[in-house]
């Protein structure tokens, strides 16, 4: 959609508005329909070409206003994520289905998936604990869990294991910056051995620092084996799965117990739309008493799935699919143009939209790049530290971005460098 079709197709939503509040008075309070009314009216999976906004829009009053806030709210969750879930090949026991044991639903971010997975498998583990040792009390569980992650994991696993009240190990990243079966397998052994109690590991698909990708099948048979609840976070890298030349990075989902990726991140759905699934919707249920999770989440009051639907449909999987592969093409020109330069390297494998990239040298003089870089406010990079190296990291992120703007980035890097190791040089020579 251009400027000129959004402003048209904007016009139309104020218009669409401000009928239905002129003639709310016409329309009932309660809705007709019954729970289960919305999964027979639309397909079972997303569309592979893109349709066009009327369709769309013809759709809100014929299927969403029959059913109000609800039940339309949550039955169109339920099927964009069974629809998400399709596009990216998950295994069917995460899908919620006509009667599936698993399902998905939308959270705000990675983090809120993170935390919720967390307190779900500290619930389940506590019970089955009890169930074995009923002489042991709650508390004394609680102080002998341990949860896990990369030390490339996101901070906010840390943050999860803190208010979930456990403690949290790091497991050691590879010299790719991944983490394998066996560096799980022996900070288990240990705190086996001293009483403690493993039972959650975050497993990380495409790392914040430089997109690097946990082992998952060396990984998720330990977690099955050990009684260990798996979560996967794929918070930036999962959009990708919907590539099939991607997809097998996510081989090893069938072990996990909940998975969770982040479509406002790299699949063109406006913030915030954090999609998570689980195996068993009940490990949730028991967990969050009140209401069934699917059903219960924060802001409720938003109709998130809506958003999910527009964009899946007016995209396709087509359209989405090659919006994903041109990013990734544009970061391969990208790190080839710092190939060529000789006095750059590149830090870490480019996979996805990432380039991890520094001059030779120390960090010193690639702070004072990067400083140089974002006071000139043309481009803005985020920096990342992989061991002891400082590391600079050209993202390509935005939906308008082109072959021309990687261009000007590399040249504008390409100049502030030189005159940054001129200026070095010279400071070298007066001393």
């Amino acid at each position: 959609m251009d400027a000129a079709e959004f402003r048209k197709r904007g016009k139309e939503m104020v218009d669409y508005v401000a009928d239905y509040l002129e003639k709310i008075d016409k329309r009932q309070v309660f809705p007709d329909v019954e729970p289960g009314y919305l999964r027979p009216l639309i397909p079972d999976c997303a569309p592979q070409d893109p349709e066009s906004f009327e369709d769309v829009f013809k759709d809100i009053e014929k299927i969403i206003m029959p059913g109000a806030a609800s039940p339309a709210c949550t039955e169109l969750e339920t099927v964009m994520l069974d629809w998400l879930g399709k596009m990216i090949n998950l295994p069917e026991e995460f899908l919620a289905g006509k009667d599936g044991q698993g399902g998905g639903v939308i959270q705000g971010s990675a983090s809120e998936a993170t935390l919720i997975s967390l307190l779900a498998a500290r619930t389940k583990t506590i019970r089955r604990v009890q169930s074995e040792n009923p002489e042991l009390t709650e508390a004394e569980i609680m102080g002998r869990l341990v949860a896990y992650a990369s030390d490339q994991a996101h901070s906010s696993v840390e943050r999860a294991a803190l208010i979930g009240g456990v403690k949290i190990k790091n497991v050691s990243s590879d010299d790719k910056f991944t983490v394998c079966g066996s560096a799980l397998k022996k900070v288990l052994d240990e705190d086996k051995a001293s009483g403690l109690i493993p039972f959650f590991f975050c497993a990380t698909l495409g790392t914040t620092p430089c997109c690097s990708f946990d082992r998952l099948l060396e990984l998720g048979p330990i977690c099955n084996k050990e009684n260990i609840w798996m979560h996967i976070d794929a918070a930036y890298a999962g959009s990708a799965f919907i590539c099939p030349e991607f997809r097998h990075l996510l081989n090893g989902v069938e072990f996990a117990d909940s998975f969770n990726f982040n479509p406002h991140k790299w699949l063109l759905v406006n913030f915030d739309c954090s999609a998570m699934w689980v195996k068993k919707r009940s490990d949730l249920i028991g967990a969050f008493k009140l209401e069934p999770l699917y059903l219960q989440h924060h802001h409720q009051e938003r109709f998130r799935s809506l958003k999910l639907w527009f964009v899946l449909r007016m995209y396709g999987v087509t359209g989405l699919q090659e919006h994903i592969r041109k990013h990734v093409r544009l970061s391969h020109q990208f790190e080839h143009l710092v190939l060529q330069d000789e006095r750059f390297e590149i830090c870490a494998e480019v996979v996805l939209g990432l380039v991890c990239f520094r001059l030779k040298g120390s960090n010193e003089l690639n702070k004072a790049l990067l400083k140089s870089i974002n006071e000139a406010k043309k481009i803005h990079l985020v920096p990342c530290y992989l061991r002891e190296k400082f590391v600079l990291r050209f993202a390509v992120c935005s939906r308008t971005v082109e072959s021309t703007h990687v261009k000007f980035a590399w040249q504008h890097i390409s100049q502030l460098a030189t005159d940054l190791l001129q200026t070095w040089e010279h400071d070298d020579h007066q001393q």
